[in-house]
């Protein structure tokens, strides 16, 4: 769990910044998307697979006829 503690003379908004920071790094927000709903392991492998062909469309190089 992320915690910050607010040092003296320290604005709120730097202690939210540096809180948004560590979240951030701790992967919580996108551990906590993953949990919010179930999956079936052949319905996971289904998206990863169209994740990943999604991610090949944008990667491979468009034919440019001139």
């Amino acid at each position: 769990m992320a915690e910050v503690i607010i040092q003296d003379g320290e604005t709120l908004e730097g202690a939210l910044r540096r809180f948004k920071r560590k979240v951030q790094q701790e992967d919580i927000i996108k551990e906590t998307k993953r949990h919010s709903f179930y999956l079936k392991p052949g319905e996971r492998k289904r998206v990863k697979r169209a994740l990943a062909r999604k991610r090949n469309r944008k990667r491979r190089p468009r034919d440019v006829e001139s």
